[in-house]
């Protein structure tokens, strides 16, 4: 299977691809989504990787019973996936975050527009950006890179990254882990997939749309300076 039809496969189908992995892996499972989640967060050239489908859906395998996943030892994985990608992609950010930029040699994934809205959310919402961006694809994968770039202080970059992972990781593992267990929700899984992928990604095109019709949004005249 080539790549391509790999990850169409599994956005649209994460739920059969998940059991299936359950299934032929066993105890791997948990490695496996301790490394997607881990990319998705902390390296800045994968901001496509599923996030929150993909705990939604592990939460829901999680409540079945001989489902495969136990819901504690997924939580502690998928937590401790979640707060070192995002250290690990502030280290990248502060290291060598500006060169990166400047090179221009990943200016295909790592949009300049991508950054802009970063940069403005940062300027809205402050450090609570790193807990915040949690909750919007492609943002919390750049809000921590674009935090290392700025030398945030990494001991109040820690605190909201391990607040925003906590929460992150309970409301869409815990949301999947209570829900899963009812038959129209189990029945129906991956239309719920394909919605909650929907939902994340809409706010994505509609800037996108915004920006081809009225052109980049400007940061606000306070971080224009």
């Amino acid at each position: 299977m080539d790549p391509v039809t790999f990850f169409i496969d599994l956005f649209l189908n994460l739920d059969v691809v998940l059991k299936d992995w359950v299934a032929a892996y066993g105890a791997w499972i948990y490695a496996m989504l301790f490394l997607i989640i881990f990319l998705e967060t902390g390296v800045v050239v994968t901001p496509f990787l599923p996030g929150d489908s993909l705990l939604f859906t592990a939460g829901a395998i999680a409540a079945v019973a001989g489902g495969g996943l136990n819901i504690w030892v997924l939580v502690a994985v998928l937590f401790t996936a979640a707060v070192l990608g995002d250290a690990t992609n502030y280290a990248i950010g502060r290291k060598w975050g500006r060169a990166i930029l400047d090179s221009g040699r990943f200016s295909r994934i790592i949009k300049p527009e991508h950054i802009a809205e970063t940069e403005a959310f940062f300027c809205r919402h402050g450090g609570k950006t790193i807990s915040l961006a949690r909750f919007f694809p492609f943002i919390r994968t750049f809000a921590p890179f674009i935090a290392g770039i700025g030398h945030m202080e990494y001991r109040r970059f820690a605190m909201f990254n391990v607040a925003g992972a906590a929460a992150w990781i309970t409301l869409f593992v815990g949301a999947g882990y209570f829900f899963g267990n009812i038959p129209a929700v189990a029945h129906n899984l991956e239309y719920l997939v394909i919605g909650i992928i929907l939902v994340s990604v809409t706010p994505g095109i509609f800037h996108a749309v915004q920006r081809r019709i009225r052109g980049p949004k400007p940061l606000p005249e306070e971080c224009a300076k």
